[in-house]
């Protein structure tokens, strides 16, 4: 499966929607997602699971890039 995390970039300060960035990655669920960030000090603000046309339109973008943990 593969899931966007939604995450800030400094774990130590408080979220800014605007510094929101997103990564895709590939795994069994949202604890195996986490277990693969955890040695990144990233603030994860949200994962979620992208599949069918979701996924599909995400492909789409450019930025479209899954992350290889």
């Amino acid at each position: 499966m593969i899931f966007k995390v939604y995450y800030q970039e400094n774990a130590y300060e408080v979220p800014v929607r605007e510094n929101t960035k997103t990564v895709y990655i590939e795994a069994e669920s949202n604890v195996k997602v986490r277990q693969k960030l955890k040695e990144q000090e990233i603030n994860i603000e949200y994962i979620q699971q992208v599949e069918g046309a979701y996924l599909e339109y995400e492909k789409l973008n450019e930025d479209y890039k899954v992350l290889e943990i």
